[in-house]
Order: C-alpha cells, then sequence, then structure tokens
C-alpha cells in the first residue's frame, strides 16, 4: 500500500514538473510584453492541462509567415504626398482650418507610424441605429457601378446577412466587382459554401489570413475587427457595427444595439481603400486572386464637404500599437473635457495612467460602458477599471437601453476618434483595427451631442456604490484583472 503511494506521489510529482517545463517553454518562446507573460505563466502553472487548452484558443500568436504577408503585401503609402504634407505641418504659419493646426503634432505622428493620408474635403454622416445604417449602405452598394469591397469581422448567416449576400449577388451579375473579407471567427457558423452563388455570378468571398475552418483555427484572438466598405473608391464605411440581427436589435438578449459607424465621401476614402487591398492581397494564397491594378480604385479628390480626417490602423503585425499611441495622444492633448464611449474597458498602464492624471488635472473625464454583459469575464475587468478610474475622479456612467457597442473618444469639442477598436488590450495590440480620426468641431459637435443624449438613458455609477457591492463580485473582478492582459 505504501508502494502504491508512493508511485502515485511520484508520478503527480513527473506530471508536475512536465507541466512546469513545458509552461516556460510556451510562454517564453515568443515575445510577449512582461504582464501577458506573467498572466499565461499564472494560467498555465495554476491549471494544469486545462490552462494549455485555454491557451490553445487565446494565447497562440499568428504564424510569422501570416504576419509577413501582412507586413509585405501592397501598401500605398503615398510617399511624395506625405513627405509634402509633413513638410507643411513643419512650417506650418496660421493655417484658415485652426483645428488642425491645433492637432498638427498628432497628425504628424499618424503621417509617421502609419502612413496616415490626411484628407481635408470629406463629407461625413454619422449613424447611431442599425436600421437606418443599413437602409443606407445598401441603397449605396446597390447605387454602386465599378467596385465593391467589403471587410467585416461578423457578416452572420441570418436575416440581414443574406439580405446583404443577395443584393452582392445581384450586383455581380450586373458586372461590378465584388470582394468579400470576413473573420472566420467573427462570423462563426457562416461556412465557404455561403457565398457559392457570389462565386458562381463572379463575385470574390474568402477569411482573412486564416484556414477556411474554425475547427483548424481556433484562435479566439488575432482577429481581423475591421468594418470597412468601400464602394467605387468614392464611398467608405467604418466605425462600430458589424453584420448581423443583433446590431439591428433583434436578438431579445441584447435588446436596442447601440453602435457608431461613420459613412465618408471624399478622400478620406483612399486610407480605407487602401486598407482593404492591403488585407485582401495578404489572405490570397494565389496571385490570381490579388489586386494588382490599384489606380481604378482611387479616384481624384474632389471637395464634398469641410471635414479633415485621418484613417489609422493597427495589428499585431507592427511593432507600435498605433491606435492606441493615438488614443494616448489624444488624452494627454486634452484641454477641458475626454468624452469616452467603449464596451469594453480594460487599457493598459499607459492609457490608465494617462486617464488618471487628465482627471486629477481638472479635465472633465467621462466613460461610458455597457450595463450589461456579452462576454462575462470581460465584463468584470471592465467593472474592476470603472471602479479604479472612479475612485480617481472619472465619471462613470453605465448605459442602460440595450447594448452599447460604440467605440468614440471625443476631446475638447475639437477632435473624435471613431472606429473599430475598444479601450482594451486586444483591440490594442491582439487584433486587427482601423479607426478614423476626425479634426472637425461640427462632427465633433454631433458627436458629442449623441453622447450627452445617451446620458439620458444612462446611470452614473460612483466610488461609493462600487464600494458597496458584495465581496464575491470585487473578488471576481479582481481575478478577472489579473488575466485582463490576455482578455
Amino acid at each position: 500500500m505504501a508502494l502504491t503511494w508512493t508511485i502515485i506521489w511520484w508520478c503527480l510529482l513527473l506530471v508536475i514538473l512536465v507541466n512546469e517545463i513545458a509552461a516556460i517553454y510556451t510562454v517564453f518562446r515568443e515575445k510577449r510584453d512582461i504582464a501577458a507573460t506573467w498572466a499565461w505563466l499564472l494560467v498555465l502553472t495554476l491549471i494544469p492541462g486545462f490552462g494549455f487548452i485555454l491557451y490553445a484558443f487565446f494565447g497562440r500568436k499568428l504564424p510569422h509567415k501570416q504576419l509577413a504577408r501582412i507586413k509585405s503585401q501592397t501598401q500605398l503609402k503615398l510617399k511624395q504626398a506625405l513627405e509634402r504634407q509633413k513638410q507643411q505641418f513643419i512650417n506650418m504659419p496660421k493655417p484658415k482650418d485652426q483645428t488642425v493646426q491645433i492637432y498638427r503634432r498628432t497628425i504628424m505622428l499618424f503621417q509617421s507610424i502609419d502612413d496616415s493620408f490626411l484628407t481635408r474635403y470629406n463629407a461625413v454622416n454619422i449613424f447611431t441605429n442599425g436600421n437606418v445604417l443599413f437602409k443606407k449602405m445598401f441603397d449605396d452598394i446597390a447605387a454602386a457601378k465599378k467596385s465593391i469591397h467589403i471587410e467585416f469581422y461578423t457578416i452572420y448567416n441570418d436575416q440581414i446577412g443574406n439580405e446583404l449576400r443577395t443584393l452582392l449577388e445581384q450586383k455581380a451579375a450586373e458586372g461590378v466587382e465584388v470582394r468579400v473579407l470576413y473573420d472566420s471567427w467573427g462570423s462563426m457558423g457562416v461556412w465557404p459554401s455561403f457565398y457559392d452563388h457570389l462565386r458562381e455570378v463572379g463575385g470574390y468571398a474568402a477569411p482573412f489570413l486564416m484556414s477556411r475552418s474554425n475547427f483548424f483555427d481556433f484562435r479566439i484572438n488575432y482577429r481581423d475587427h475591421r468594418k470597412i466598405i468601400v464602394l467605387d473608391g468614392e464611398i467608405g464605411y467604418v466605425g462600430g457595427f458589424n453584420v448581423g440581427d443583433q446590431y439591428l436589435g433583434r436578438v431579445p438578449k441584447f435588446g436596442p444595439w447601440r453602435d457608431t459607424h461613420l459613412r465618408i465621401v471624399g478622400g478620406g476614402v483612399y486610407g480605407l481603400q487602401r486598407r482593404f487591398i492591403g488585407d485582401w492581397n495578404a489572405s490570397m494564397k494565389k496571385d490570381k486572386d490579388k489586386i494588382v491594378h490599384y489606380h481604378p480604385y482611387f479616384q481624384p479628390i474632389r471637395v464634398h464637404g469641410d471635414v479633415a480626417l485621418q484613417t489609422v490602423s493597427s495589428g499585431p503585425e507592427a511593432p507600435l500599437e498605433k491606435i492606441k499611441m493615438g488614443y494616448l495622444r489624444l488624452i494627454n492633448a486634452a484641454q477641458d473635457h475626454i468624452w469616452i464611449q467603449t464596451p469594453y474597458l480594460i487599457p493598459d498602464d499607459s492609457i490608465l495612467d494617462a486617464l488618471k492624471v487628465a482627471a486629477h488635472s481638472g479635465i472633465d473625464v467621462r466613460i461610458m460602458i455597457p450595463s450589461m454583459p456579452d462576454h462575462a469575464f470581460v465584463y468584470r475587468a471592465t467593472q474592476y477599471y470603472a471602479r479604479e478610474l472612479a475612485n480617481h475622479g472619472v465619471t462613470i456612467y453605465y448605459y442602460q437601453k440595450g447594448f452599447l457597442h460604440a467605440k468614440t473618444m471625443m476631446i475638447d469639442g475639437r477632435m473624435a476618434s471613431v472606429g473599430s477598436a475598444n479601450l482594451d488590450f486586444r483591440s490594442f495590440k491582439l487584433n486587427f483595427e482601423i479607426n478614423a480620426f476626425i479634426y472637425n468641431q461640427n462632427t465633433v459637435d454631433d458627436l458629442e451631442r449623441i453622447f450627452v443624449n445617451d446620458i439620458r438613458n444612462c446611470r452614473v455609477i460612483t466610488p461609493a456604490m462600487f464600494a458597496e457591492q458584495p465581496r464575491w463580485l470585487k473578488f471576481k473582478q479582481t481575478v478577472s484583472r489579473l488575466l485582463s492582459p490576455i482578455l
């Protein structure tokens, strides 16, 4: 009997030893930031066996070969124009557009880290309701004459997804070039056969950078979270909406869906078009399927409005967290107020400290988050950081009327960001994202009026209210926070 227990004891020690060695090897074989390294080491050592299953879904990075395709594919940097712009901003005395002058360093930042082209004469419309957005979007798609380029994290096989597919099939049959790029994980349940008829009538559809099946590619991170539409190289859409019935408020679980999306007409579409072509070519294994002639997709820039903007994309293929750096620049540049909407509030230390500094400096910092979770674990981490920021003078709103999915930041009534990137680790460094940074007082005024109107459907959560939360809830929040670098 004693011998049996001795054998069992040594077997357990052997299993623990093998697990520890495997954990160390798994975590340190790839370069990560210190917080993520320790978080994964904690998971793999404290949860033997099951921790590696979690790692398979959340921790594995994209193969270097795939990342290289993103970095090496079509960049369309417009170098001459960018160099001229950089010199103009360096030597700029007093331009007519004071907002552009005030944020000239922010503009130069995006030019430097993302080769982001500044366009001044855009017309921009803001959409916060899915039914209104998709009505306009479908009308624009129906009117397209040359090309329809669509890239979404989610295109579901449901009512609105099928309506979009049918419309695209009609346009492809008319001879319009139709290309659809989707994320295989975000579009869960949609098989490649969903687009068979589209292909039969001359269209194209493919998963972003990944295998054709989630059975072989089950990473939850490193996803294409971008939402891009470009029509005839002239009209573009970017923002937070995906394609699915829940985004039109048709899913009772979430209720009315609150999101923010932009329709852009003008030179700002260049950035969206460039990003789509780069992502499309990186996702194509055969040269014949790639886009090689770029000129037709970039129409001459005409005056459509008075909105100056840049589109900035980020992803794990780049060493710099470009959109996060943009957020940091905006927060640090604020003089009066910072208003933020995000469904997930899981910032890293740099963003967290910047928001605290702003609040303690007398700047009006307000953050609006959902009052309901779509991912329970992530929501607990969001609650933790909301409590932390509330204790430092940040006003925290819980949105009560359905699910808040908007990703917006407004600064001083002069500048704003709208796009796909949340205020969390995943958007900063794990997923592929795109945002529009807007330099126009009228457009920012519209976004701030929307924010103020949303406050009517919110509940302010004070530090005292956070303090009264049950200990068990606070414990779950703290545990979730410990794992926030890998969420």
